[in-house]
């Protein structure tokens, strides 16, 4: 147990399905994203407003114009901020966001002007955090911009293998940033997470493989780079797994 602090849910949902089945197994809030191959980027304004319009839960959405790094150039920086003020008028509840500088640091001044756009929403500051030089360095900074939630896998690759470092900085932190993991997080890592970290909010995807009804198959032409049956599958999120996470974090 955890002194009775109700564990919050968080579904990072590629799509208006998956965040439906979010909402379906329990979760209370969702990421909503896109190309989540590529550590996610920023999804198309209509699924936003659809997951707004539709759903009950809290939707937050990742602001992020490409893969690869987190240090933008003007024009990216730019489309970075239209698409703060859009989730602002969709009525969103929170933007995830993150700029570093060259030298793996916060970029400040950057992330002054989105917050400053991005207010009253929640802002999230997500996994560049896992990629920056000096994390107790930029801890302080975020905690500095008064940053509401922090998503990290602990500077590794999943949250479990992180997990010591976590409640680090959770313990570092008292409370004035909300810690989150999130990486890798399963029903089987679940409750090991909870009771090795202390962390009261929690992400993850629960997805499962779905295949395509389409009884046409073109077996000449490959549209993606992986591997030719995954033109005709992909992965969405599963109620059962949100629900069986649900109560594994509505009994701790």
């Amino acid at each position: 147990m955890i002194d009775n602090k109700k564990i919050t849910v968080e579904v990072c949902a590629t799509s208006i399905m998956s965040a439906m089945a979010a909402e379906r197994g329990g979760a209370k809030r969702i990421e909503l994203c896109d190309n989540i191959i590529e550590g996610g980027t920023t999804p198309g304004m209509g699924t936003i407003k659809m997951a707004v319009e539709k759903l009950s839960l809290d939707v937050c959405v990742l602001i992020r114009p490409r893969g690869g790094d987190f240090l933008y150039n003007d024009t990216e920086f730019q489309i970075m901020k239209e698409d703060i003020i859009l989730c602002r008028e969709l009525n969103v509840v929170g933007v995830v966001i993150g700029i570093l500088t060259k030298d793996g640091l916060v970029d400040i001044p950057r992330m002054k002007e989105l917050i400053k756009l991005a207010r009253p929403m929640d802002v999230v500051f997500h996994r560049a955090f896992d990629m920056c030089s000096d994390p107790y360095k930029v801890l302080n900074q975020l905690i500095e911009l008064n940053i509401d939630r922090l998503l990290t896998s602990g500077q590794k690759n999943t949250a479990i293998e992180g997990v010591e470092f976590i409640r680090e900085i959770i313990s570092i932190a008292e409370g004035r940033i909300e810690i989150m993991p999130g990486s890798g997080i399963s029903i089987d890592n679940f409750k090991d997470l909870i009771e090795r970290t202390g962390a009261t909010n929690f992400h993850l995807t629960g997805r499962s493989k779905v295949s395509s009804e389409m009884e046409y198959r073109q077996n000449e032409v490959m549209l993606n780079s992986i591997d030719k049956s995954a033109d005709y599958t992909w992965h969405e999120t599963d109620v059962k797994i949100i629900k069986e996470i649900v109560r594994i974090a509505d009994t701790n």
